[in-house]
C-alpha cells in the first residue's frame, strides 16, 4: 500500500510540475538551426520537430490582396527596397529567404502546417496603412484557417487593436492576444481577449499584471526572451508562454527548475 501511495504521489507531483512549466513559442519559427530561416516553411517544420508549443509567423497583405509571410514591412529585391503592402505577389515571389526558400504565401504556410503534429501556429497580423486593408487580411486568413478546420490549432496576436477586434468578430472562439503592452489585464478581459502578450521588460516593470491576468482567467505570454538571465526572470514570474529565438535554451532552463 505504501508503494502504491508513493507512486500516486509521484504521478500527481509530475502532473503538477508539468502544469506549472511554461510553454515555449518559437519566434518566427525555429530558425536558428541549419537549413532554416526566419518565417520560412522550414522554420515552422523544425519548430514542430522539437515539439514547441507554438511557432509564431508574421502576415502581410500584398498590393493585389494575397496574404504573405514576412516580418518586416519591406523586402529588398535587386538592391531595391519594396514595401510589401504596395507590391504585387508576382514581384514579392522573386525574393528569397536566407535559406533559399521563396517568400511564402499564407496558403503555402498553412499547407505545410497541416503536416505538423505537435506545434500550434501563432499568427501575428502586422498593422497596415488602412483599416480596410487590415479587415481584408483578417477575413482572408481566418477563412483559410476555417476552410482547413484548423481553428483549434491556431492562435492570433497583434499590436493593432483593430486586428484583435476583427478576430473577435470573425471567430469569437479564437484565442487572440494583444502585443502593445499599454493595456491592463482588466481592459483586455473586458475586450474578451485570451490574454496579454507583452515584451518581457513590460512585465518586469509591472509583475503584478501576471497575477492580475491569471486572477481574471487570462493567459500571459512574453517576448522575445533569449538571454539566460532574462529567461530565468520570466520563468520566476510564472507566465504561461515564453516566445523566444532560443527554444532549446529556454527548454533546458525550464527543465532545470
Amino acid at each position: 500500500m505504501k508503494k502504491k501511495s508513493l507512486l500516486l504521489l509521484m504521478i500527481l507531483f509530475a502532473g503538477l510540475t508539468s502544469l506549472s512549466a511554461q510553454q515555449i513559442i518559437a519566434h518566427r519559427g525555429y530558425w536558428k538551426t541549419e537549413g532554416s530561416a526566419q518565417n520560412s516553411i522550414a522554420a515552422l517544420l523544425k519548430a514542430d520537430e522539437i515539439k514547441a508549443y507554438g511557432s509564431e509567423v508574421d502576415i502581410w497583405l500584398s498590393s493585389d490582396g494575397i496574404p504573405v509571410v514576412n516580418h518586416d514591412a519591406s523586402i529588398t529585391l535587386n538592391g531595391e527596397k519594396l514595401i510589401i503592402q504596395d507590391t504585387p505577389l508576382k514581384t514579392l515571389r522573386q525574393a528569397k529567404l536566407e535559406n533559399g526558400e521563396v517568400l511564402p504565401t499564407m496558403e503555402e504556410y498553412l499547407d505545410a502546417f497541416e503536416r505538423c503534429s505537435h506545434t500550434k501556429l501563432i499568427i501575428e497580423f502586422k498593422t497596415h496603412n488602412s483599416k480596410d486593408r487590415e479587415d481584408e487580411l483578417a477575413k482572408k486568413v481566418i477563412e483559410m484557417v476555417q476552410k482547413r478546420s484548423l481553428q483549434n490549432r491556431v492562435e492570433y496576436i497583434s499590436f493593432g487593436i483593430n486586428f484583435v477586434q476583427q478576430v473577435r468578430k470573425l471567430d469569437p472562439q479564437a484565442d487572440v492576444y494583444y502585443l502593445n503592452g499599454d493595456m491592463t489585464p482588466q481592459i483586455l478581459s473586458k475586450m474578451g481577449l485570451a490574454g496579454l502578450d507583452y515584451h518581457y521588460n513590460v512585465l518586469l516593470k509591472r509583475p503584478e499584471w501576471v497575477k492580475e491576468a491569471h486572477d481574471l482567467g487570462l493567459k500571459v505570454n512574453t517576448w522575445t526572451v533569449n538571454k539566460p538571465g532574462d529567461i530565468q526572470k520570466i520563468i520566476d514570474l510564472k507566465v504561461d508562454f515564453i516566445t523566444t529565438d532560443e527554444p532549446l535554451l529556454v527548454r533546458e532552463i525550464i527543465q532545470k527548475q
